[in-house]
């Protein structure tokens, strides 16, 4: 699935507000609700207070010119200018600690909201199927989840905290200038927010098409840079340093131009901005100025109407950056969201129920599966693995031999046939219950970037220090963990990096023990290895998989000769099963796969004694010299 950009100018950013209104206003947390509501009646008290502080202005200013006309009847020490001058800046921190006070409430309810959608959308990514994650670029999709958690910071910061008491100011500053001066005033101001507010979407809209370009380009090199980093040994191998630093550098190239275009246009708008409200502010000082001179206004009326101006311009200053951040706040949440509104291809059914393992018999029958209809994968494969025997599948490569692993933990679900557990359609139980009966150690072994012991416990998360030891002996790698110098809490590295390719598998191995599953899956555990290795670690599977029915997957023959039957798949068909005993006797495809592998270890095991021997052949040349 590609990924796709949504912006919010797409129809949806109602129901964005709509998604995100449940996280604001929560049905189980009346705490936070009640903090919605006292942070509603502080916005209001606070631009009560805010209009009410020009007031003060006036009346000290007509005070301080011995016109007392508009100063109303007041108590006679708040009469004197000074007190007048006094009681205007206190009104101003009067608002200004309202203001904080409602941040303050409000800054748990929008903390709530940016955990639990978090939360929610990380439980939906491991819900969603293995084919999702191997189309997802993983880079592009954590900056997504980055984004979205941020955008919802900025639509309750700038929405709720910014947006509705801006539109209640300017409600009361019309109200005001309606009772006191007449609708000319209003009308001109409210001409003046109109084409304020109209320049600034117009060009806000405009730059929210470079800021989305800037977004494209800072997730591409985003992904770039994590690829080449998760890949850093095979950049490295192929001395390809250069080349990725010059992908990384295109992607920051086309961000540089984008984000160049950002500020220059952010320029031109805080400038149309400056002009419209300019125009509009020299229109009403200019009214006023004449009703001062005519005498129907006093001097204070001048500089009320001018402080309600000026305390009106501040957020109007502010509008182009909030809408610009509200618009690419619910852009980044549709994003999330969308992920949100992917849906799980593989689901429980509602009256699943949780598998019961008794004898762990395993059975394929008649199982149909292609991860793409135009190419079949699995094609009536049928058998079965009795309880506490071990059944090896092998085959050529693409033959099907892995998919089988991953439909038995049902990361996919067949589109024809049954696999069966203890005669249960797995299909029919709960994805927890069946996972947690199967056991895997796989050809990759990634592990977490953590300690030994954090990645052993990942099989049991509730076992104790004890059980974990217990687990490393079993595995043949206790006496190894003892060895370093911070025993089981040594950091393992990016994808278990600092240990080598046994390492890796033995930690596997005891993750698995550990988790103690009654059915396990050994997914061509050894192919990676060398000889020697090998051997040690298919010593420490034939003791994990004693008395557990088990599947192997396997690419060397030499590792599946003791299983009770050999399956070879071929095309996505059983070409041949039997012990190997039979197999051999038959001379068909396993006999010829035998052979070539035989032929092939003999000529590895031919090179090795040569090179040994020309390196004697060199020490002993060298003594004689040496000596003398």
């Amino acid at each position: 699935m590609a990924e796709k950009t949504v912006s919010a100018d797409s129809g949806s950013t109602f129901k964005t507000l709509r998604n995100l209104w449940p996280y604001m206003w929560p049905a189980d947390r009346a705490d936070l609700r009640a903090r919605v509501l006292w942070a509603t009646v502080l916005l209001v008290v606070a631009k009560l207070t805010l209009v009410a502080g020009p007031y003060f202005f006036k009346w000290a200013t007509d005070a301080l010119a011995g016109d007392a006309r508009s100063v109303p009847p007041l108590p006679a020490f708040l009469l004197a200018p000074v007190m007048l001058v006094v009681a205007y800046n206190v009104v101003r921190l009067l608002q200004l600690g309202f203001n904080q006070l409602r941040d303050a409430l409000f800054a748990r309810v929008g903390q709530y909201a940016v955990r639990q959608l978090a939360f929610r959308t990380f439980i939906h990514m491991h819900q969603l199927s293995l084919r999702f994650h191997l189309e997802r670029r993983t880079g592009g999709l954590s900056r997504i989840i980055e984004r979205g958690t941020k955008g919802i910071e900025t639509i309750v910061r700038f929405t709720v905290l910014n947006t509705l008491p801006t539109i209640l100011e300017f409600a009361l500053t019309a109200g005001i200038f309606a009772y006191a001066y007449g609708w000319k005033y209003v009308a001109v101001v409210a001409v003046t927010v109109w084409l304020y507010v109209w320049f600034t979407v117009r060009a806000s809209d405009w730059r929210i098409g470079i800021r989305r370009d800037m977004n494209d380009s800072d997730t591409d090199a985003n992904t770039k840079a994590i690829d080449s980093l998760l890949n850093f040994e095979t950049v490295k191998y192929f001395n390809n340093e250069a080349m990725e630093a010059q992908r990384f550098d295109r992607s920051m190239a086309r961000y540089e131009i984008a984000a160049t275009k950002i500020w220059t246009s952010l320029g031109w708008l805080n400038f149309g901005q400056g002009v419209i409200f300019g125009l509009g502010t020299v229109i009403v000082m200019c009214l006023s100025a004449l009703e001062v001179q005519a005498g129907t206004q006093t001097v204070g009326d001048f500089v009320f109407i001018n402080a309600m101006l000026m305390q009106l311009s501040v957020p109007l200053n502010f509008i182009g950056f909030i809408y610009r951040e509200i618009r690419q706040g619910l852009t980044d949440i549709e994003q999330m969201f969308d992920l949100l509104d992917v849906p799980q291809e593989i689901v429980d059914k509602p009256d699943a129920k949780p598998l019961v393992v008794g004898a762990g018999k395993v059975e394929f029958r008649d199982v149909h599966f292609s991860y793409d209809p135009n190419r079949k994968i699995l094609k009536g494969i049928s058998f079965d693995v009795p309880a506490g025997k071990t059944v090896a599948i092998v085959g050529p490569s693409g033959a099907g031999k892995s998919t089988i692993s991953r439909l038995l933990f049902r990361f996919y679900d067949i589109q024809g046939g049954k696999i069966l557990i203890d005669g249960e359609d797995i299909r029919d139980v709960t994805q927890e219950s069946l996972r947690a009966a199967i056991g895997m150690v796989p050809q990759d072994t990634v592990l977490f970037n953590d300690t030994i012991a954090y990645n052993i416990r990942y099989g049991r998360i509730d076992a104790s220090e004890e059980d974990v030891r217990k687990a490393a002996e079993l595995a043949q790698i206790g006496p190894f963990i003892e060895r370093l110098p911070d025993g089981y809490r040594s950091m393992v590295g990016e994808r278990g990096l600092k240990l080598s390719g046994g390492e890796k598998q033995r930690v596997a191995i005891a993750r698995t023990i550990l988790k103690a599953p009654p059915i396990l899956m050994l997914d061509e555990a050894t192919s990676a290895l060398d000889s020697h290795t090998e051997q040690e670690i298919q010593a420490a599977l034939d003791l994990v998989s004693q008395g557990r029915t088990t599947i192997v997957i396997a690419h060397r023959l030499s590792t599946v000769i003791s299983a009770d039957e050999i399956i070879v798949l071929q095309d996505g068909q059983i070409a041949e099963r039997g012990t190997h005993a039979a197999l051999m006797r038959k001379a068909g495809l396993y006999a010829s796969m035998w052979d070539r592998q035989r032929e092939a270890t003999e000529a590895e095991e031919r090179l090795r004694i040569a090179r040994e021997s020309d390196e004697l052949g060199v020490v002993v040349r060298r003594r004689p010299s040496e000596v003398s």
